[in-house]
């Protein structure tokens, strides 16, 4: 989970003068995983007569240090009056408007502290971490979503059938998209000539994916700003208009987009590109395949991208044999979470993104599951750890802690949620004492710049606090 960084610098090795003219001295160095050795080799002046030659002597071994290690077991738990105490200034803040909140530890999963916890609350962008949980218990890490090109009902035409894969990029190749290790449209492009099949009319299959394609509590302008598009089951790096910019204005229709970038890849008429189905039993042209699950849930959680959540949320629907609209990826969640285990009592989600202002989570269960994947309850989970952004680094959370509160810096992970009247972080701490603690915290009617400085604070007490 977290461990503290070590280095050791040996003593440098001594050298030994030779009495012979060197022309040219090479040394190699080879480094070895399980204990590292060096081997330095001399070429002398091939005028030199002496037969015996002195060489270097051997070096001491390089042994290698881990720069990580584990916190230790025996790190001792805070006592729950000492970490209400500490608490008790920042948790109290009127910054923090309607509040609620957890602390347990992480390794048993014992709570505490907190603060109304079953308190449903909207959840902002912390639905991701139910997102992510549901599809790391319902579907294998290596998972991937496939695009594929079939032979249309007439000469010339073709049939993109989308897979539900939301990354796929237009970029050239050797041009990175927005999502590393995403799918290309080039690729596409070069299977389909290489078929030799004639193309002068292109047509978009989208009907794997049914109902709305904008959710409950969701807002137009949320489109042009940038958080958002109409869910469709194929676009191109994730609707952007900006291909490599986060927050670039979206597409209004971005499976037709994605329809139009395979057009301009062969040489055919934009014009010519429709939406409609794949004749049942066609010859197959071309594929293409997703980045695995795993890469996709660190993308979906370090950059909290709420179209990638929505097509992960459909995948999981897919999986469980449920309708791949917003209904059947909300209603799979649940299934997978309850299946699981968890108190689902007080949740009620209408997108897996956490973009609806209608959403809502206990803090609660955002921190049954991440006390889950940090101690010893669902192994399984523990990757999504790893997927949280970190404080003054990374993500979400690049820019918090990263000057005024350093207090947490590197030593907070955990997912953020923000609406515009709605501010949540969820994630794992270590104190000064070493212990690992989850929290989930989440505020609600204030408005983030008021509400964020407040939650960070809270976390960054948790991080000081010894509390025993």
């Amino acid at each position: 989970m977290a461990g503290l960084t070590k280095r050791n610098l040996g003593p440098t090795a001594g050298r030994r003068r030779r009495r012979t003219r060197i022309l040219l001295v090479v040394v190699a160095v080879v480094a070895v995983v399980a204990g590292g050795t060096a081997v330095a080799a001399i070429v002398p002046d091939a005028s030199d007569s002496h037969s015996d030659r002195a060489t270097s002597p051997e070096p001491d071994p390089v042994l290698p240090v881990p720069d990580i290690v584990p916190l230790p077991d025996t790190a001792p738990v805070p006592v729950p009056a000492a970490l209400a105490a500490a608490l008790a200034p920042v948790t109290g803040s009127d910054a923090l408007g309607a509040f609620t909140g957890v602390v347990a530890d992480a390794v048993s999963g014992e709570v505490l502290w907190s603060s109304n916890p079953d308190n449903p609350m909207t959840p902002a962008s912390t639905t991701k971490v139910l997102t992510a949980a549901a599809a790391m218990l319902a579907l294998p890490p290596e998972h991937r979503v496939t695009t594929k090109v079939v032979k249309g009902r007439a000469d010339g035409e073709i049939v993109l059938v989308a897979g539900g894969d939301p990354t796929l990029t237009a970029q050239p190749v050797g041009s990175p998209g927005f999502y590393p290790g995403a799918a290309r449209i080039d690729d596409l492009v070069e299977q389909i000539s290489r078929s030799g099949t004639p193309v002068t009319r292109i047509v978009v299959d989208t009907s794997i994916y049914s109902g709305p394609t904008m959710a409950q509590g969701w807002f137009a302008p949320d489109v042009a700003a940038g958080y958002i598009t109409p869910i469709e089951p194929i676009m191109i790096d994730g609707g952007r208009s900006v291909p490599l910019e986060d927050e670039s204005p979206r597409s209004a229709e971005p499976a037709l987009d994605a329809g139009r970038a395979l057009a301009r890849g062969l040489g055919v008429d934009e014009a010519a590109v429709t939406i409609g189905t794949a004749a049942s039993g066609t010859d197959q042209v071309a594929a293409v395949q997703s980045a695995p699950l795993r890469d996709r849930l660190g993308q979906m959680m370090g950059r909290s991208d709420n179209v990638l959540a929505e097509a992960v949320g459909r995948e999981i629907a897919i999986e469980t044999n449920a309708e791949a609209s917003f209904t059947g990826a909300v209603d799979s969640i649940g299934q997978a979470l309850f299946a699981a285990g968890f108190d689902l009592a007080g949740m009620q989600l209408h997108d897996a993104s956490g973009l609806s202002v209608d959403g809502l989570i206990p803090a609660r269960l955002l921190d049954q599951i991440l006390t889950s994947a940090a101690g010893s309850g669902r192994p399984e989970l523990r990757p999504m750890l790893d997927y949280l952004p970190i404080a003054g680094a990374t993500g979400t959370l690049s820019d918090r802690y990263a000057s005024a509160d350093r207090v947490g810096a590197g030593w907070i992970r955990a997912k953020t949620g923000t609406l515009s009247t709605a501010s949540a972080l969820a994630g794992y701490v270590v104190d000064v004492d070493g212990r690992t603690l989850t929290f989930a915290l989440m505020s609600n009617d204030r408005p983030p710049e008021i509400s964020r400085p407040a939650l960070d604070a809270i976390a960054s007490t948790l991080r000081l606090c010894g509390c025993r």
